[in-house]
């Protein structure tokens, strides 16, 4: 399988042209490229950009044979990755759920008449329109040519291929029982397809009097259809039945992608509904890859640069997603207790999007515990448990965590080459030891190490002088100070501008900035206070450069002189830019206090078209904002002309306001200026007069954090229930980042986002005990991170 490009910054065209073509591969050509959670993951992507597109409305193979109109639409499911997102459709409906395996074959409907005999059967094909597989559907065993109950029904369910009949075939070279059944079903002749021994699972009957889902199971058996496995579960027992069925997994004869849970009561099913793409009583818990069965033989210990103890698990071989999977992390002792591992258990495993080894759950325990290591692996120190986590009791002198700095820093100022191996090496040498000692390398002592050589070490010295120059907000990164990430060190170095008036600033002055707080003004001012001889030795061998240029290609760059024009203001880019490139836009914007959004909604202010847009063309975004115009909304569209205007305009407000300060209150400053620029002001009207409005506000200026583009490599943990966005979509919008949503907060976690609603419980407080540990760890709101991401917002397209 092949990765999923970045899909951050693709635009519409690109994202539908990509998912036509996945789409074929998969439906068409039975030779998918990439994994199903990536295949959803693109889907929700073009969902998110532009719900109507007509490629969603294609997804599903191109009908080769005759085309038959469902009577009722055949919908997809609505799909979910995680507990929380489950137990958030569990609040919608009353009564208890059905949960069922989620065959991975062809869906198709089969249609009996009054007396009970089957007249045709269709395949799903794109919900509305499936392809007539009637002859051939008779020659499957599991479907009854006759119905025991005769009955005028549609019944619903998914054509397969047993892995145990599939056998054979791979010995062959086929790919997937998948693939192979869907070619299996379309064959010309009927002979043939019977050869193949597929099977059919109902799980769906449309025209019964049953009042609930499981009385409709049990009538499909009675009509003479195969069972399938199924339970009725309460709400509360969602989570435990997911973990049976995935634990079933690997013995199944069967594929399964994932676990359906449906509302069982009928009238609730009535109630509910249905959106124009999926039900609402229905949801498909995916897995997040292939899982399967192995067992725990050991736990080995690892030293994060915070100090932490972080234990792996040590498993027999395990084939997960075309991998063989030997060893897997296990975040915290705390997950260890949660999940009751032991040595020697079977636990069940899987690779979360295709990806990441994950131990799961425990399918069979043993009697022989785990025991937390009294010594910390590194140094011998001893180890301490703060709650969940376990921590190594001399830091600074620890071999593990100094050699964790040394990468951090590395990695941070972008030094290619240096791996654990090498920083290893080279820390037990005696010759790098502190994150100092990069500016004082020499080629001769590298090339001394094992498996480096000269021509290694010498790339290594040029690789190290050429990070000789570091801009303020990546240099305070690179120490490594618990709360000093990235999104502070943006923010101190954007305030303060240099590095000797940053470590002026007292805890209480950076506790009020915006997005602060008092926590991590503590940790963050202490810290450069503890690093104080660290950051004297830096200065020696490196420049701090002033901080970087907000608009890389922006035309003007008087970033701060009009800090707080776009207060308030969003912004969103579209089509082919003269002056401007799009970051450089959107970084415009930020640094004027706006924020720029991927997306048009109801509260967008304005709608900037690039100048290079070919005449009589119009973007999915200018139509989105058409619409809004025209039934009422107040966002403005405008050129880039105007928006340079609009720039220009207020960055000489903020000089002349600037060159009278001092001699009136701030509200009279403001208004001369104003007075002072009305010729300028009346060749852009209809913007400069929103731009008037924050101007006024300047004597209270509130400082926006702009939506960031990246969050490579970020581990995100939420807490509580989210309120103005879902978890999935902060899923989505995190792996478009580069970052990932994780189940456990510990010492590799990033980020923990406290949902606005409910109790934020267990994890927050880890998240907290951290902070007041060595963890360079975040704690944002749902709104702060909402807006971090570009989230929160009523996404049209």
């Amino acid at each position: 399988m092949k990765p999923l490009p970045p899909l951050d910054g693709m635009d519409v065209t690109e994202l539908a042209e990509l998912l036509a073509h996945h789409n074929h591969r998969y439906w068409d050509l039975h030779a998918p490229e990439i994994s199903d959670y990536d295949f959803d993951k693109l889907v929700e992507a073009l969902k998110a950009a532009a719900p109507d597109h007509p490629v969603l409305g294609s997804m599903g193979p191109t009908l080769s044979g005759k085309g038959v109109k469902h009577k009722v639409p055949m919908l997809s499911l609505d799909k979910c990755y995680s507990d929380d997102d489950l137990d958030k459709w569990a609040t919608s409906f009353v009564g208890d759920a059905v949960m069922m395996p989620k065959f991975d074959g062809i869906a198709c409907s089969l249609h009996y008449d009054s007396k009970g005999v089957l007249v045709r059967a269709v395949t799903r094909g794109d919900g509305i329109t499936g392809e007539d597989i009637t002859t051939n559907a008779r020659e499957i065993a599991d479907i009854p040519r006759t119905l025991k109950t005769p009955q005028s029904v549609e019944v619903r369910g998914e054509v397969f291929m047993r892995l145990s009949v599939f056998a054979k075939y791979k010995a062959e070279g086929m790919a997937n029982p998948r693939n192979l059944a869907a070619g299996a079903i379309k064959q010309k002749d009927p002979k043939k397809s019977a050869a193949y021994g597929l099977n059919f699972a109902g799980y769906d009957v449309v025209g019964t009097a049953a009042k609930t889902h499981d009385e409709e199971l049990k009538w499909l058996v009675a009509a003479g259809f195969s069972p399938i496995d199924y339970e009725v579960v309460t709400k509360a027992d969602l989570r435990a039945a997911y973990q049976r069925m995935a634990a079933l997994r690997p013995s199944l004869d069967y594929e399964i992608d994932g676990v359906v849970f449906k509302t069982n009561r009928n009238d609730e099913q009535d109630r509910l509904g249905s959106t124009a793409h999926h039900p609402r009583f229905a949801l498909a818990y995916k897995f997040q890859g292939d899982s399967g069965t192995s067992v725990l033989r050991a736990v080995e210990w690892s030293v994060a640069r915070t100090g932490a103890i972080t234990p792996v698990a040590v498993v027999d071989p395990v084939s997960l997603s075309g991998v063989t999977v030997t060893r897997a992390s296990l975040h915290h002792p705390g997950f260890i207790t949660k999940l009751g591992l032991s040595l020697g258990a079977e636990v069940v495993m899987m690779r979360r999007g295709g990806v990441i080894p994950n131990v799961e759950f425990v399918s069979k325990a043993s009697d022989t515990p785990v025991v937390l290591p009294p010594a910390c692996p590194e140094c011998g120190a001893p180890t301490e448990m703060r709650d969940d986590f376990l921590f190594c009791t001399a830091p600074k002198t620890c071999r593990g965590v100094q050699i964790g700095m040394l990468g951090h820093f590395a990695a941070s100022a972008d030094m290619l080459g240096f791996g654990d191996t090498i920083l290893q090496q080279a820390f037990d040498a005696g010759f790098l030891r502190s994150v100092k000692d990069f500016y004082t390398l020499k080629a001769t002592d590298l090339a001394s190490l094992d498996r480096c050589g000269d021509k290694v070490a010498q790339k290594l010295v040029k690789e190290v002088d050429k990070k000789r120059t570091l801009d303020l907000a990546t240099f305070l990164r690179a120490l490594g100070i618990p709360d000093l990430g990235k999104n502070v060190s943006k923010i101190l170095s954007e305030k303060y501008q240099t590095l000797d008036a940053v470590l002026a600033v007292t805890e209480a002055e950076f506790s009020q900035v915006h997005g602060i707080g008092a926590v991590i003004a503590h940790n963050v001012i202490q810290g450069l206070k503890d690093n104080a001889d660290l950051i004297k030795d830096l200065r020696q061998h490196v420049t701090i450069s002033a901080p970087l240029s907000p608009s890389a290609g922006a035309a003007a760059g008087a970033a701060g002189a009009a800090g707080n024009a776009f207060a308030g203001m969003t912004f969103v880019f579209t089509g082919k830019m003269q002056t401007l490139d799009r970051k450089g836009a959107e970084a415009q914007v930020a640094s004027m206090g706006g924020t720029a959004l991927d997306a048009v909604n109801k509260a967008l202010t304005y709608l900037v078209v690039g100048d290079l847009k070919k005449p009589g063309e119009k973007s999915t975004k200018e139509k989105a904002a058409d619409k809004l115009v025209a039934a009422g909304s107040t966002l403005k569209i405008i050129s880039e002309t105007d928006f340079l205007s609009m720039v220009d305009d207020a960055q000489a407000l903020a000089a002349v306001a600037g060159a009278v300060q001092g001699t009136a209150t701030p509200m009279q400053t403001v208004s001369t200026p104003m007075q002072t620029v009305s010729t300028p002001v009346q060749t852009v009207p209809t913007p400069m007069q929103t731009v008037s409005t924050p101007m006024q506000t300047v004597s209270a200026p509130v400082q926006a954090a702009p939506a960031l583009r990246t969050m490579a490599g970020a581990r995100v943990a939420f807490a509580g229930t989210l309120g103005s966005y879902s978890l999935a979509d902060a899923t989505r919008k995190l792996n478009e980042l580069g970052g990932e949503v994780v189940d456990q907060v510990d010492a590799q976690t990033t980020l923990v986002v406290v949902g606005a609603k409910g109790k934020a419980g267990d994890k927050l407080t880890a998240a907290r005990k951290l902070q007041g540990s060595a963890s360079a760890l975040e704690i944002l709101s749902e709104a702060d991170f909402g807006q971090r991401v570009g989230l929160g917002q009523i996404a049209l397209f």
